[in-house]
C-alpha cells in the first residue's frame, strides 16, 4: 500500500514492535527504526529497517538520523516516535529544528520534563485531583535524619529514570519494595554511591498482588483534546531487576469515571500525543492511585491495538490526515500477553483465568511479538527461546503474596 507517511522510531524493545506492527496492519507499510544494540526484537523483522546507531538517543544524534530519514525521503511525512524515556527528552529538545516533512506529535520539552519528574508529576496530581500513594520526595545530601509519615513496606523509586540508569551498580532494580526503614537507610546510599543526582520518591507501599495494577493508554490529538482511552487490567507483571513493573498479562477493562478524572487532567495540562498511567488500587480506600506518566505509548501498547483500536491509524488519522475524530473510551475485552500461557495460568490468580480462557477460545487475544507476516524461520526461533526464558525468569524471580 503506498502511503504518504513514513513512521520513523526510536527504541528496539516490544514498545518499538507493537508499533511497528500496528503501522503494517493499517497500512502495510514498512517502519524505519533507529536502535543502539545489534540484538533487538526489532532485528531481522521483515516489517522493519532496523538501523543501529552508536548514541542514538543524544540530542545532536537524534537530530541527525531524523533529518537523514527525512532527506532520504523528501516525498513522504515522517512519523516520528520515541519508544522509551532515554528518547523523549532529545526529541522534544530537537521540536523547533526539524525538517518541514517531519511531525512529531510531542508536548514542549518543559512540559516534558515536567510530567516525567515524579516530584514535580505529583504536585500535579494533587492540583488536579488525581489520587496518587503517600510520598516522601529525598533529596541527595538530607542523611537518613529524616521521618517517614507511614509504616514499611515501602516503596524507593528514582524520581527521574533516564539519569537514574546512567549511573549503574550491582543491586541496582526499577524500583525497590523494602520491610524496614534500615533497608531504606541501605538504598539510599548506595544509589547516591554510585553517582545519581536528582530526588528519590519513598512511598507507601500499596497492599496487593499484580492484579491490583491498571494501565491507561490515551491519545490526545494536536488540539489537545483526548481522542481515545484504554485502560488495561494488569493480571501479571515481570520481575527481574531491571523489568519489574513491565507488564506480562493485561485483560482491557471499562472504567468511565476513572478514565473521565485522567481526561479532565490531560486537557487540563493541553497535553498532545500518547499517555500511559501506571495505577493501583488501593482496597484500604477503595481509590485508584497514579505512580507516574509516560509521555508516550507504553511498552504493553499492543494491548489497545489487540483489542481493535490501532494506535497507529489514530496518530495518523490525527496528525496526517487531519480527520475529525470524537473521544472512544474503550469498552470491549481482549486478552494480551508476552509470556507463554503456560506462564500466565500458573502465576496469575486463579479468578482469572475462566475469563481468560473465554477470551482465547473467542480468538480475543494477541501477543504482540507473533505476527503473522513476520514469521521467518530464523526469527520464530528467536521468538521461542525469548518465550522459554520467561519459565526461567520467573521460577527465579517471582515471590508469591502470602
Amino acid at each position: 500500500m503506498e502511503t504518504s507517511f513514513l513512521p520513523l522510531l526510536f527504541g528496539g524493545d516490544i514498545n518499538v514492535y507493537s508499533m511497528a506492527r500496528a503501522f503494517h496492519e493499517a497500512y502495510g507499510v514498512k517502519t524505519i527504526v533507529y536502535g543502539m544494540f545489534p540484538a533487538s526484537v526489532c532485528a531481522g523483522s521483515r516489517i522493519i529497517d532496523y538501523r543501529v546507531r552508536e548514541h542514538n538517543d543524544r540530542v545532536d544524534k537524534v537530530l541527525e538520523n531524523v533529518t537523514e530519514v527525512a532527506r532520504e525521503f523528501p516525498d513522504k511525512k515522517i512519523l516520528v516516535l520515541g519508544c522509551g524515556d532515554n528518547y523523549l527528552n532529545a526529541i522534544s529538545a530537537n521540536l523547533p529544528r526539524y525538517p518541514e516533512n517531519v511531525i512529531a506529535p510531542y508536548v514542549s520539552l518543559d512540559m516534558l520534563e515536567t510530567l516525567i519528574h515524579k516530584e514535580k508529576f505529583y504536585e500535579l496530581c494533587d492540583r488536579y485531583g488525581i489520587d496518587h500513594p503517600a510520598t516522601v520526595v529525598y533529596h541527595k545530601g538530607m542523611g537518613h535524619a529524616f521521618e517517614l509519615p507511614f509504616d514499611g513496606p515501602f516503596v524507593v523509586k528514582p524520581a527521574e529514570s533516564d539519569t537514574y540508569w546512567k549511573h549503574p551498580f550491582p543491586t541496582q532494580k526499577k524500583a525497590y519494595i523494602l520491610q524496614t526503614r534500615a533497608e531504606v537507610d541501605a538504598v539510599i546510599d548506595q544509589i547516591y554511591g554510585a553517582g545519581y543526582e536528582d530526588a528519590l520518591i519513598l512511598q507507601d507501599f500499596i497492599p496487593g498482588d499484580d492484579s491490583f495494577m491498571r494501565v491507561l493508554t490515551c491519545y490526545s490529538g494536536a488540539d489537545a483534546k483526548v481522542r481515545l482511552m484504554c485502560l488495561g487490567h494488569v493480571l501479571l507483571e515481570e520481575h527481574t531487576p531491571h523489568g519489574v513493573g513491565n507488564h506480562a498479562v493485561i485483560i482491557t477493562e471499562p472504567n468511565d469515571e476513572l478514565c473521565e478524572k485522567f481526561r479532565l487532567f490531560l486537557e487540563a495540562l493541553h497535553f498532545t500525543g500518547f499517555s500511559n498511567f501506571d495505577i493501583k488500587y488501593d482496597q484500604r480506600d477503595g481509590k485508584f492511585k497514579a505512580f507516574e506518566i509516560n509521555t508516550r505509548q507504553g511498552r504493553s501498547n499492543y494491548y489497545v491495538t489487540g483489542a481493535g483500536y490501532n494506535l497507529a491509524r489514530i496518530l495518523v488519522e490525527d496528525r496526517v490526515e487531519h480527520r475529525p475524530q470524537p473521544l472512544t473510551v474503550t469498552h470491549n475485552r481482549s486478552l494480551w500477553m508476552v509470556v507463554p500461557r503456560r506462564v500466565a495460568y500458573d502465576y496469575t490468580p486463579r479468578r482469572y483465568h475462566q475469563e481468560m480462557r473465554a477470551l482465547i477460545q473467542a480468538g480475543a487475544v494477541t501477543n504482540p511479538l507473533r505476527y503473522g507476516p513476520d514469521s521467518a524461520l530464523k526469527r520464530k526461533l528467536k521468538l521461542e527461546k525469548n518465550q522459554l526464558g520467561h519459565f526461567v525468569k520467573f521460577k527465579k524471580y517471582y515471590h508469591r503474596p502470602e
